[in-house]
Parts: structure tokens; C-alpha cells; sequence
């Protein structure tokens, strides 16, 4: 056999390998791509429109229907493909979700903004599906001198002036747009076949953890991809420690001048909120040079008559997303009503099991949609004086 002809025969099969190789790759590819992609067969249509529930019994049911729709091959329940107002409800694994339906929405929503102890207390505007945030307009109203309130009215008796002049009233712009806050919760094989059990655990995880960051992004939101909290908002007022005040110390004076910067008209909805490690400290005190007789500080269930403590007889609640004892921050007195949220009604809820497949559980995601504010852009200059008031004040660092 010649030089030429075993280079041939070598070539030959040279290239019925590379064959052999490519096709066993695609197969190799065609068969994991089959394995793995969600084939989605068409569900079952029901017609169940204008039901509330969609048909399901309890939010266990659907949290199970959301988790069995997300399987690879698996069948959509029909319940969870019903138009939304806002578009199609479908979902693609974890990527994608399905909206909670009405009656369960609205009542996790309700629960999560109404079981708080900040966010209860705030305005709250639900915008419609087509919208995606909030532009309002209002009163420039931080000047209460003469020609200052309600952005630039003025006012005269007769004979106060031989001419008078007007001016043009000044507005500002609020604008808000919707944040995501999402949450995950991981559920075991187990609780997943006991659907009275798995509503129970999802609502009581989503309620409560989703209070907590609502609540927190009140108080102390950086205002980029979450709402603007009070702590770094233009309109908190903050109250300077006492010449020669010691380092984590609070004092009668320091409480007086955060009650006295607040306006009057927001003194009867205002509340105070402060660092646990603050109310031990509180019961001990009393106004200055009173000899001991006159209580700043009423504990709750007692001289208060009230399941919450007081101080100068407005309520008082320890919580444990505010700032340490000695940090500004540490104590906050907030009329909430001044705090606008808005949210876009609707609980979108996703389920994996791949994230902990090696754990026998499931990762449930929850998905809602709002933003917050304080109303107010800046201190009010009160018509009088020059002691600037707000409807959020706080006090400074004691280091």
C-alpha cells in the first residue's frame, strides 16, 4: 500500500469519526433540552370568571397549584391562566409568576400594610394596573409667614395696605414610582402535601416579614430602588444633644424640644418610636425640676391605661428596625399620616424546586409592588420665631 493511499484511508476515517462525534453531541443536546424544558400542555378551560377565588378553596391550594404548574412537563391549572387586568397571567418557572388571586391578595396586602406598627398609620394610594407610579402636585407650603402659606397666598384686612399686590402661589412636584420588594420562602416536600398547613405558613411568612420591610424602608429607606425614608428625607428636623450632655444619654430636655418641633395640628396622630434598650431608661425619668413628681414616661398597662406606654401622652412603641441607643435615629416622633405609600394591587407569587432540590424543598417567591414618601419636602418656617417644625423629628448622636 502506497504513502497516498494510507493517508486516504486514515483521512476517511478521520472524518466518519468527526461524524459519528457531532450527531452523538446533538443527541446528547436534543435529549437534555427534552429533559429539562417546562413542555406546557394546554389546561382544561373552566369558566370561573368573575370568581374571586378562582376556584381555589384556601391560599394552601394555590400555592400547590402554582408549585405543580411549575414542574418540567407539567399541565397549568387552568385557574392560574385567567385574564388580569393588566395582561395575560402565565408564568415560566421561577422567572415568571402567577398573580395571587383577588380575595387572598387583597387580604395579604391588607394584612401586610395593616398589622405594622409605621405603615398602618401612613397614606396610602392603591394606582390602577395601566400605571407604574404617581405623580401628585401640591401646595408649596413650608413658609408660615405672612405671604408663605399655602405656597404664596396673601391676605389683607382694608385699610392694612393703599395697594395691594398679589402673588403667584408656588406648587411643588411629588413624583413616585413603584418599587419591588420580593420575598422567598423555602418550604419542605412535606408541607407542601398538606395544603391547610402551607397556606397557614406561606401567609404568616409573607405577613410578617413583609411588615418588617415595609416598616423599615419607612424609617430608614435610602430612597433608590425603595421608598425614601424619614431618617434621610429633606423635611426631617433633628435635635442637637445639650452643651456638655454625656455620650449614650437621653434627657427631659432633648424630649421636650423633639415634642415642642412638631406642629400642632399633627401633635394628636403623632407617635413616638424608639430603641428598646430607650424604655428602661424612660421609666426612670421624670421633668426636670420637678422634684421627682411629674412622669415623663407611662408604661404600658398601667399608669397609662393603654396596652402601649406614652410619652407626653402620645403612644409609644419600642421596634427593632430604628437606630441603637446613643445613633441618630435612635428616637423618632412621626406624624405617619404626613408619610404617602403607594402600591399596585396584586401579590405575585412563583414557585422553584430547583434552587434546593438536594434539601427536598421549594423556594416560593412573593413579589409586591409600592413606594413611599414623606408629603412634606422641607421644615416649615413657623409664622413666628425661628425654631424650624416638622412632622418628623428626631434626635442627634450622643457618642
Amino acid at each position: 500500500m502506497t504513502k497516498e493511499e494510507i493517508e486516504q484511508m486514515m483521512k476517511s476515517a478521520l472524518d466518519e469519526s468527526n461524524k459519528s462525534t457531532s450527531k452523538t453531541v446533538e443527541e446528547m443536546l436534543q435529549k437534555f433540552s427534552t429533559q429539562t424544558s417546562v413542555t406546557r400542555k394546554q389546561p382544561v378551560e373552566d369558566d370561573i370568571s368573575g370568581d374571586e377565588t378562582l376556584g381555589f378553596k384556601s391560599f394552601g391550594e394555590f400555592a400547590k397549584a402554582v408549585y405543580k404548574s411549575g414542574k418540567p412537563g407539567s399541565e397549568i391549572d387552568s385557574r392560574l391562566m385567567l385574564k388580569d387586568a393588566s395582561g395575560m397571567n402565565e408564568g415560566d418557572g421561577f422567572d415568571g409568576g402567577f398573580l395571587v388571586q383577588r380575595d387572598i391578595s387583597s387580604k395579604l396586602l391588607e394584612t401586610a400594610f395593616q398589622t405594622g406598627v409605621v405603615a398602618p398609620r401612613c397614606s396610602r394610594i392603591p394606582i390602577s394596573a395601566k400605571s407604574n407610579g404617581l405623580t401628585m402636585y401640591g401646595i408649596d407650603d413650608k413658609d408660615r409667614r405672612n405671604g408663605g402659606r399655602w405656597g404664596g397666598i396673601v391676605t389683607y384686612w382694608e385699610n392694612e395696605a393703599d395697594k395691594m399686590t398679589g402673588k403667584k402661589p408656588r406648587f411643588r412636584e411629588m413624583d413616585m414610582r413603584l418599587r419591588k420588594l420580593t420575598g422567598l420562602v423555602y418550604v419542605t416536600d412535606d408541607l407542601l402535601e398538606d395544603t391547610v398547613a402551607l397556606g397557614a405558613f406561606l401567609s404568616r411568612a409573607f405577613q410578617e416579614e413583609f411588615n418588617f420591610k415595609i416598616d423599615e424602608a419607612i424609617i430608614m429607606g435610602k430612597g433608590a430602588g425603595q421608598p425614601l425614608g424619614i431618617l434621610n428625607s429633606p423635611c426631617l428636623v433633628t435635635i442637637d444633644k445639650e452643651a456638655g450632655q454625656a455620650a449614650q444619654t437621653i434627657n427631659s430636655y432633648n424630649l421636650a424640644k423633639m415634642f415642642t418641633s412638631m406642629p400642632v395640628s399633627s401633635r394628636t396622630k403623632a407617635v413616638w418610636l424608639l430603641d428598646s434598650s430607650l424604655e428602661e431608661r424612660l421609666m426612670h425619668m421624670t421633668l426636670e425640676g420637678t422634684s421627682g413628681q411629674i412622669p415623663i414616661y407611662l408604661p404600658p398597662n398601667g399608669f397609662s391605661e393603654k396596652p402601649y406606654g406614652t410619652l407626653f401622652g402620645a403612644p409609644a412603641f419600642p421596634i427593632e428596625q430604628i437606630n441603637p441607643f446613643g445613633e441618630k435615629g435612635d428616637i423618632i416622633f412621626g406624624d405617619f399620616s404626613q408619610y404617602l405609600i403607594i402600591d399596585k394591587g396584586g401579590v405575585k407569587n412563583a414557585a422553584s424546586i430547583h434552587l434546593r432540590f438536594d434539601y427536598n424543598e421549594t423556594v416560593f417567591r412573593f413579589t409586591l409592588r409600592m413606594d413611599g414618601q414623606p408629603i412634606r419636602s422641607a421644615p416649615i418656617i413657623p409664622y413666628k420665631g425661628d425654631k424650624l417644625l416638622s412632622p418628623f423629628v428626631t434626635l442627634a448622636e450622643r457618642a
